[in-house]
């Protein structure tokens, strides 16, 4: 087994090309799977399915949630495949497993009068008070990832036509829109504030620290914080809630799951429908709360 595990780690960096992330993932299954085998006094040739099935049910026993056996099932997938098309073993045990789908958690998300009670509450006049009000309706208004707000810089936006062009996961470049309220807001705080922040090796980042720098993630996530708390949220507010609150708010409005899905970034439009889940959880309180024989 340690044998055929070298070997099909070394053909995943090779041949394949896969992360270093993604061999240590593997390869902690295969370990895992090896001292399963060990222990029952199993060698490799002479696995079945059944002896698959059985590893995962006591993974799932030792707390392996859904969406983890399912990367362990298709981990086994393709270990036991490439052995199988090399005449390593006479057959494939693993192709009858079925992975299990994952549990889908629903994103939690905001009222819309909740959002537009945190970015009223937030002085422009104040100290930072444009730049993070320019944040956070940034964030509500075009959907954005924490990491591409930090990196957004200044000849990415079109303030004219209201887009930005914005390069999202796996470096997929995204036209993305922003509505009336977060233009006036980056304006305000390019024109009155920025300019303040600006020292003699600042870069062309839109959003600065006090030092002239670019605002890292771990700052944005405080900023938020610090808002929302301002404003008397008691709630957990992070950049990501605006997020889902931006895709909610479209979706509850009306708006197609496609152009929803091309805004927010998704290559997947499975990605995208989690929020149908939210719009349909959210009909039913609705229904509960107000029917007669709810």
């Amino acid at each position: 087994m340690e044998k055929e595990s070298d070997t099909f780690i070394r053909y995943l960096a090779t041949e394949r090309g896969l992360s270093e992330a993604y061999q240590l993932s593997v390869r902690q299954t295969l370990d895992a799977l090896g001292g399963h085998l060990k222990k029952h006094g199993t060698v490799l040739r002479d696995v079945g399915t059944d002896e698959l099935a059985i590893f995962l049910a006591q993974r799932k026993t030792a707390g392996l949630n859904a969406a983890s056996l399912r990367i362990t099932t298709v981990h086994l997938k393709v270990f036991f495949r490439w052995l199988a098309a090399r005449e390593r073993l006479e057959m494939d045990p693993a192709e009858p497993l079925l992975a299990p789908r994952p549990d889908q958690t629903l994103p939690e998300t905001l009222h819309a009068s909740e959002v537009a009670g945190l970015l009223d509450s937030i002085d422009p006049s104040a100290p930072l008070g444009r730049r993070d009000r320019a944040i956070l309706e940034l964030f509500y208004s075009a959907g954005l990832r924490l990491s591409e707000l930090c990196k957004l810089r200044l000849e990415m936006m079109d303030a004219d036509e209201g887009f930005l062009r914005i390069t999202g996961k796996g470096n997929k470049t995204r036209v993305a829109r922003v509505g009336t309220k977060a233009l006036e807001a980056i304006a305000d705080y390019l024109t009155n504030e920025r300019r303040n922040l600006v020292k003699p090796r600042t870069s062309s980042h839109v959003f600065l620290s006090v030092r002239g720098g670019p605002l890292s993630p771990d700052r944005v996530r405080q900023i938020v914080k610090q808002r929302a708390k301002l404003a008397g949220i008691d709630q957990n507010i992070y950049p990501h809630l605006l997020r889902h609150s931006f895709a909610t708010h479209l979706l509850e409005g009306g708006a197609d799951l496609r152009v929803i899905q091309e805004l927010l970034g998704h290559a997947d439009i499975s990605t995208t429908q989690i929020y149908t889940h939210v719009d349909r959880q959210r009909l039913k309180a609705t229904h509960k709360r107000f029917h007669p024989r709810g």
